[in-house]
């Protein structure tokens, strides 16, 4: 391998320490991830350091100066260094999370529930913290009989607002976005100033009978939080 092949496993590595150790790998993967990603960076960096200390000592073999042999073999270096620029770049500006533009643009999922899944809720114990995934499996689960009246809290991002309310979403994802799916819950009842498209919200409120295929909650409040650290289920 080249000076040039060892640079790029080097900045390959230090993109994956640096998405690792800021916690931004949690916008592509699950959190069980990172330590994995963590052992790659490390053997990616030291392999690129391998690489470059031994393409440096290495010397020109051709010695009698094969003048196409040698214009080949620095067109071939040039065009590897050209790789350097997006991995560079990654270093700098990692790409966000996925967000209100691809909801609707993939394949949302079953949220429907068996029968007889859920304790009933405690009506007195105030706002039960739960996913959205949840929040959907109860709403179609005997008609949202386990909610017994319950109040709720439910955090998302803001997918598309209208008149009256918004959709709350949130992705699910098995091993990485690769594989996201969105999870929706309809917002009624709202008033004010609608929320900003892809903020994260968090709303307090009370069950309402589904839309069709689309579970509603009927806001008692709402109030706009940071992104969280773990963006999704």
């Amino acid at each position: 391998m080249t000076a040039a092949g060892g640079t790029i496993s080097i900045l390959v590595g230090a993109v994956l320490l640096r998405l690792t150790l800021t916690d931004t790998h949690l916008r592509y993967v699950r959190p069980e991830l990172g330590p994995f990603l963590l052992v790659a960076g490390l053997a990616v960096v030291a392999l690129g350091f391998a690489t470059l200390v031994r393409a440096l000592r290495e010397t020109p073999t051709d010695v009698h100066g094969h003048g196409d042999l040698e214009h080949h073999h620095e067109h071939g270096i040039g065009v590897g260094w050209l790789l350097l620029a997006p991995i560079a770049a990654l270093l700098l500006v990692a790409p966000p999370t996925l967000g209100a533009y691809g909801v609707g643009r993939t394949a949302n999922i079953e949220i429907r529930a068996g029968h007889g899944v859920f304790k009933p809720l405690d009506p007195n114990a105030g706002p039960v913290s739960m996913t959205l995934l949840e929040y959907g499996q109860r709403s179609f689960e005997r008609n949202g009989a386990s909610f017994r009246g319950a109040p709720v809290e439910l955090t998302g991002f803001v997918a598309e607002a209208e008149a009256g309310g918004f959709q709350l979403a949130r992705y699910q994802i098995a091993c990485c976005a690769a594989d996201a799916s969105p999870i929706v819950v309809k917002v009624v009842g709202t008033a004010g100033d609608r929320p900003v498209v892809d903020g994260w919200v968090r709303v307090t409120g009370n069950f309402r009978r589904p839309e069709g295929d689309v579970p509603r909650v009927s806001a008692t409040s709402v109030a706009e939080i940071p992104a969280p650290r773990d963006p999704y289920e």
